[in-house]
């Protein structure tokens, strides 16, 4: 049987290549809104992190994110990922 490629995405906070199935993604959409795509299928401008809280700090204190989706994040928009990371949980 042929084996299947497994797709790999790297972690903004600890620069981890990982499963792509083991992260979240962060999604900029036309719009501009910023959101996580738990589902890993929203169109858009995506990066990706880790499900720990750990990674989203490392992430938001280097503005990973805002890098990855070249735009400017507001603080609500981090909060809203905070409490969606710790209800994730």
């Amino acid at each position: 049987m042929k084996t299947r490629k497994v797709p790999l995405r790297k972690c903004l906070g600890c620069n981890e290549q990982k499963d792509k199935r083991e992260l979240i993604r962060v999604v900029k959409n036309k719009d501009g809104e910023i959101f996580m795509d738990l589902t890993g299928k929203a169109n858009g401008r995506g990066a990706y992190i880790c499900k720990s809280l750990e990674c989203y700090e490392k992430a938001y204190k280097r503005k990973a994110l805002e890098r990855a989706l070249q735009t400017k994040i507001e603080e609500e928009v981090y909060e809203s990922m905070r409490k969606e990371l710790e209800d994730a949980k």
